[in-house]
């Protein structure tokens, strides 16, 4: 349960930000509705969270994973471009 929950909270974070019209990752953004599926398939990972681990840790550790994502994704977009690093 626990590798269904990461991935989840995950894709979701990835969702999310090939669909914003700021990402790097790809030359068009994802359509909007994407962004909506991005927000179910986050509350099916805040789910998992729960179920594994109870309401009030499980809520922490799915917001947890999903910040982490929300961080990550933008250094790793800028470390896989390297001419916006010079």
């Amino acid at each position: 349960m626990l590798p269904a929950a990461l991935l989840l909270c995950f894709a979701s974070t990835l969702l999310l930000y090939l669909a914003s019209p700021r990402q790097r990752l790809r030359a068009t953004p994802l359509p909007p509705w994407v962004r909506a599926a991005a927000w179910l398939v986050a509350a099916g990972g805040v789910a998992a969270w729960v179920a594994l681990l109870g309401p009030g840790a499980g809520g922490f550790a799915a917001l947890t994973a999903l910040m982490l994502g929300w961080v990550a994704l933008p250094y790793l977009a800028w470390y896989a471009a390297p001419e916006e690093r010079r």
